[in-house]
Order: C-alpha cells, then sequence, then structure tokens
C-alpha cells in the first residue's frame, strides 16, 4: 500500500463514520501560539478541544505536518524523522473514547490488514492525580488483545499547560520475518509505537492542577510515515516510497555511512520543506531552528571524503518534496536560500578555523571560551567542537 492510498483508506474510514475532512495547515502555529513550529496534529485544534465549537462540526479527521527539534540526537536511525505528517481523528465532544478505540481497531485490522497477532496496547496506570484507565483496559480485552498497564508516560499533554488526558497506545510488531511476537512495549523494542489515542478530559493549569473538560473529547494521531513502512513491511521509514528519491540519489552525490545518509536526507527535506512555509534562515526564532537544520547537514557533508556541495542536489528532489506538501514555493527559490547558506557557512567555518589556530585556544575549551566564541563571533558550540575534533 504506498502513501497515497493510505492516506486515502484512513480519511475515507473516518468520513464514512461522519467526520469532515479538514484541510491540514502549515508548520507555523496561529500567532497567539507561543511555539516556534506546529508539533502535533492536534496543536492547531486546541481551542475546539478546550470547548470552542468548531466551524466544520464534532467529528474531523486530517493529515498535518509537524516538526520536532527534541529528537534530533535520534536522526539518522530508522524511525526518527525532523519533519513528519500526522493522521489525526477527533472527537469535540461527540463520541467517547471507547468508540475511537475499537474504530481504530478496526481500520488497523480490517482497513490495513494488521493481523491481530501482531498488535499490542498499552493503557494509563494511574498517577497520584488521576486514577488508571479501567475503561480503556476494558475495550481492549474485550477485543482480544495484550495489555500492558504503564505509568504515567500514558498520559499525553502538548505542554505543560492545556488540554490533556489519559491515552492508550497501540504498537505493531516490526521484527524480522519469521520471528513471531514476544515481550512487551515495555521490554521489547521490536514494539513500535503506531497510534495513540487520548481521552482529553482535563485541562491542566500552569499551576499543575488538573479541572475536568466541560466537553471531554478525543484526540488521535498516527505517523504517516511510521504506518507506511508498517504496510510496506519496512523496519525503516527512509526505506519507503516516500523516501525513495532520496535514499536513491543521496548516496550517489555523497560518499556517506546509512545514518549519515539518513540525516543528510531527512535534514534537506526539512529545510526545503520550512522554506516552503514561508521561514527564511535567520539567528533567531524559526529561522535559527531553519539555519541549524542546514548547518546540521553541511557539517555531515563536511566530515566525508566528497568534495561536491549542495550544488550538485536534482531540482528533482526539491520539486518532489514541495509537491508532496502540496506547497507552491519556486524550487529555484529554495535552491537558491540552500546555496547561500552554504556559503555562509564555508565562511565561518573559516573564521573558526583561524580563530581556534591561535595560541590560546591550544587547550581544552572551557564553558566561558564557548559561551565567548558564540556570543562575540556567531560560533556555535557543535561547530567549534566540530573544528577541534578535526585539527
Amino acid at each position: 500500500m504506498d502513501t497515497d492510498r493510505t492516506v486515502r483508506t484512513f480519511n475515507d474510514f473516518f468520513r464514512e463514520r461522519g467526520h469532515r475532512l479538514i484541510s491540514g495547515s502549515t508548520l507555523l502555529p496561529s500567532p497567539s501560539d507561543p511555539v516556534l513550529f506546529t508539533t502535533a496534529g492536534m496543536q492547531p485544534l486546541t481551542p475546539y478541544l478546550l470547548g470552542r465549537p468548531h466551524p466544520q462540526g464534532r467529528r474531523l479527521v486530517n493529515l498535518q505536518r509537524c516538526l520536532r527539534t527534541t529528537d534530533l540526537d535520534e536522526i539518522g536511525d530508522t524511525t526518527h524523522l525532523t519533519v513528519f505528517q500526522m493522521l489525526g481523528s477527533w472527537s469535540l465532544g461527540d463520541y467517547d473514547h471507547a468508540q475511537s478505540l475499537r474504530w481504530g481497531y478496526e481500520l488497523l485490522r480490517e482497513g490495513f490488514g494488521i493481523p491481530r497477532e501482531r498488535l499490542y496496547v498499552t493503557v494509563f496506570g494511574g498517577s497520584d492525580q488521576a486514577g488508571p484507565d479501567t475503561d480503556s483496559l476494558r475495550v481492549w480485552e474485550d477485543l482480544g488483545l495484550p495489555v500492558e498497564r504503564a505509568g504515567e508516560e500514558n498520559w499525553w499533554s502538548n505542554g505543560p499547560a492545556g488540554p490533556c488526558g489519559p491515552d492508550s497506545e497501540i504498537f505493531v510488531w516490526t521484527g524480522e520475518a519469521g520471528t513471531p511476537p514476544q515481550g512487551s512495549p515495555g521490554t521489547d523494542p521490536r514494539w513500535t509505537e503506531l497510534w495513540n489515542h487520548v481521552h482529553m478530559r482535563y485541562e491542566r493549569h500552569p499551576d499543575g492542577t488538573l479541572v475536568p473538560l466541560r466537553q471531554p473529547g478525543v484526540d488521535t494521531g498516527m505517523g504517516l510515515e511510521r504506518l507506511v513502512a508498517v504496510l510496506q513491511g519496512h523496519r525503516s521509514v527512509y526505506d519507503t516510497d516516500l523516501f525513495e528519491p532520496w535514499m536513491r540519489t543521496v548516496p550517489s552525490l555523497w560518499e556517506l555511512d546509512g545514518p549519515s545518509t539518513r540525516l543528510v536526507s531527512d535534514h534537506l527535506r526539512s529545510g526545503i520543506v520550512v522554506l516552503g512555509d514561508g521561514v527564511r534562515p535567520s539567528n533567531t526564532g524559526r529561522g535559527y531552528v531553519l539555519r541549524r537544520l542546514i548547518r546540521r547537514l553541511l557539517t555531515t557533508l563536511g566530515s566525508g571524503d566528497s568534495p561536491r556541495t549542495l550544488a550538485d542536489l536534482p531540482p528533482e528532489l526539491i520539486e518532489h518534496t514541495l509537491d508532496h506538501f502540496r506547497q507552491s514555493a519556486g524550487p529555484d527559490l529554495v535552491r537558491e536560500v540552500l546555496l547561500d547558506e552554504e556559503r555562509r557557512f564555508g565562511r565561518l567555518l573559516e573564521r573558526g578555523s583561524r580563530l581556534l589556530s591561535r595560541p590560546e585556544y591550544q587547550r581544552p575549551l572551557s564553558e566561558e571560551d564557548y559561551s565567548y566564541l558564540h556570543d562575540t563571533y556567531g560560533l556555535p558550540r557543535d561547530l567549534v567542537a566540530g573544528l577541534l575534533a578535526a585539527r
């Protein structure tokens, strides 16, 4: 099942059950949202999860692009991405959490054809503020799925304050072919989290207190890339049709190992999407996140032996990404911004090398040294550390 068919199957399933398809917004939150980028499918819907009527009704479904920098150090493995897409369904005070779980199981089994024996679920085990999620436990037991009672990690919120509640996570077995499922999500990493169903029952106030929502709801989120990897029989999201052009082209351009190839592909693809949403590199805010992504991938490219640069990046990869995310930015503009950042980074490397060759830096650097080099010369810590390691 390719990516487009996967999205259609998800959307059609919920539309047949009365959900209205809403358009996924850009990576840029509303001006009233303090975060830099949309990090979860539910984020644009926060006011409606808190009780405001949504203009398209109380049952919604969509595909939302998201960006997270909390997992940057994990980029290069087989599952983490900086920019990804989230399939989501919502009940805004309509059907209950139990119905959401039953529909989720039905879609995975009958819509996507995932065998029941490859599924495992976790439920909220309780905390000092809320009791265990016995309702979800009963649903899963009725459906015959194995259940692991987790601790407070089965509690979902999108920040220190706002709508939140216990969640039930659905895992799928991703072991080697012929290896029967074993252990549980808490004991075997081959159980991969696939779909999260959150019972939005509370609002957490800034002081940490929980107040029951006047209109409890349901928020579900499933990473499209992970789902496609499962349906296509891959352990890595980078082996799916979504990344096929990247994984076919990048190794022919630059001599990189597997993790570095994945990091460069992810960061380039993510940078294109951020540029497509109108962000430009800068030293603050969203622009700094973009600049950091570009410089991380340039640092990775510079660690190899290939003399090639971003000028060798085929425009087809830029067009493929912009088309997939339905962005109207011109590929020529995106390419020129990337090349300009590469030139800027080259000049920064030259300045950093000259500075670090001074006698006062021929010793282990202190925290004060790193701060001084950053604040005075604009040299980030990771760039300085890379230059020191290379000399």
